[in-house]
This record gives structure tokens, C-alpha cells and sequence, in this order.
């Protein structure tokens, strides 16, 4: 009895040691991989080779508060340049593309003003010009043709960069899995 007594209890003293020793693998010629936790039970040429692992630590079934923590830090500092969408494009790339056509969008914009104003001005000037001479009124006609065609040039490429804007990027950064975040136009 005292034999059994002794036996339980060194077991019980040297259990945890078997928890912290290491697991010694190795793979065979055939591509068979083995492990051990004696290392002399390595066959002597397949030493070189030995990975050292620990042994896993038994699994709760739940989560300690620090691994959730440390998961829920993971999430939150996942840094937008590692992410990327489907053909591995991150980010940067789609807010450059977003500033790009807002870019387009805003000097477009601002040249269809610009020729619509001078277009409306040459206009009002023609319709003082009733009593000028016809080879000038023809010159203001074909100045206004001209501005008129400019105008409706700058609100072609107004309208597509708009369109661009609102429908194309997002559509595309859907398909490709981008994070619609990515494309918003910050101002």
C-alpha cells in the first residue's frame, strides 16, 4: 500500500515536468513525419533536421479575458495597408483613384462655369449687336458655337466623373471585395 502511495504521489510531483519538456520531430526518407519527446530515440541522421516544439497547453473551452482582449486588439489595429482586395490592391490605391476623380470632377466643374458664363456672355453680346455689321455679327456666332461646344465638352466630362464617383468606383470596389470606406471622398 505504501509502495502504491509512493508511486501516485511521484507521479503526481513529476506530471507538470512532462508538461514543459519538449517535443522533438523529424521526417523520414518516405516523407513520414514522427515525433518524440526523447531525443536519443531520434535515429542519429535524422538530428539535423529535429524541430523543437513545445507541447500544447490543454484547451479551455472558453477563451480567457486576455486572449479576448488581446483578438479584440488584433481586429482593432488591423492596419488598412495590410488589407486588400481581391487582386491586391489596398487602400491607398483606392483613395488615390477616388481623389483622382474628384479631382476631375472638380476642374471639370469649374471649366463648364467658366465656359458656360462666357458662353452666356457672348450670347446677351450678340443680341446687342443687331445694329453692328454682319461679318461681326458672324464672328460672334462662331465664337459662341465655340464656347457652346467647350461648354457641353466640360459637362460630358463633369457628368462621367460624377457618374464615376457615385456608381462606378463603388460598383467596382464591390466586385473586387474593397471596403467601401476606402472610396469615400474625404473633404
Amino acid at each position: 500500500m505504501q509502495g502504491l502511495f509512493v508511486l501516485i504521489l511521484a507521479w503526481l510531483m513529476f506530471s507538470p515536468l512532462t508538461f514543459s519538456q519538449e517535443i522533438y520531430q523529424w521526417m523520414d526518407e518516405k516523407g513520414t513525419v514522427h515525433f518524440t519527446d526523447d531525443l536519443s530515440l531520434v535515429p542519429e541522421r535524422y538530428r539535423n533536421q529535429v524541430q523543437k516544439k513545445k507541447p500544447p497547453k490543454e484547451p479551455s473551452p472558453y477563451p480567457s479575458p486576455q486572449v479576448l482582449k488581446e483578438e479584440e486588439m488584433e481586429k482593432e489595429h488591423e492596419s488598412a495597408s495590410e488589407r486588400k482586395d481581391l487582386i491586391g490592391r489596398g487602400e491607398e490605391w483606392w483613395r488615390a483613384k477616388a481623389k483622382e476623380w474628384n479631382e476631375k470632377l472638380l476642374n471639370a466643374q469649374k471649366n463648364y462655369e467658366t465656359a458656360y458664363a462666357d458662353y452666356k456672355k457672348k450670347g446677351k453680346e450678340l443680341e446687342q449687336s443687331k445694329f453692328k455689321s454682319k461679318s461681326f455679327q458672324r464672328k460672334l456666332k462662331t465664337e459662341i458655337k465655340v464656347l457652346e461646344g467647350k461648354a457641353k465638352e466640360w459637362e460630358k466630362q463633369r457628368d462621367e466623373a460624377k457618374n464615376m464617383l457615385e456608381k462606378g468606383l463603388p460598383k467596382e470596389a464591390e466586385e473586387l471585395k474593397a471596403d467601401p470606406d476606402w472610396i469615400t471622398i474625404e473633404k
